[in-house]
């Protein structure tokens, strides 16, 4: 069993930048592609971003792309997502997930953060 437990999330003003964590407990994570989730009020969840078990192959929504960067620390066993030019429709419930697939379930999910973007 794992745990994932989130971090980093809160308020920030439009463009501004904030860092999210995600910090897994119970087993190594190194040899599973991970990956972010969002949740706006109202809205289905939907995927963000994921990388590899190496770190080597990203993929993002086409609505991040170019300002939110994932990461990955295995010796760390945590993942991170580096979001930069925020805006107010960034906001939402982040979830950090294991073996995240076809962009919509994963294996293991945290208990989420929350990002709010004001305009």
């Amino acid at each position: 069993q794992v745990q994932l437990a989130e971090s980093g999330g809160g308020l920030v003003q439009a463009g501004g930048s904030l860092r999210l964590s995600c910090a897994a407990s119970g087993r190594t994570i190194s040899i599973n592609t991970m990956g972010w989730f969002r949740q706006a009020p109202g809205k289905e969840r939907e995927f963000v971003a994921s990388i590899n078990w190496s770190g080597i192959s990203t993929d993002y929504a086409d609505s991040v792309k170019g300002r939110f960067t994932i990461s990955r620390d295995n010796a760390e066993n945590t993942v991170y997502l580096q979001m930069n030019s925020l805006k107010p429709e960034d906001t939402a419930v982040y979830y950090c997930a294991l073996g995240p697939r076809n962009r919509k379930s994963a294996d293991y999910w945290g208990q989420g953060t929350q990002v709010t973007v004001s305009s």
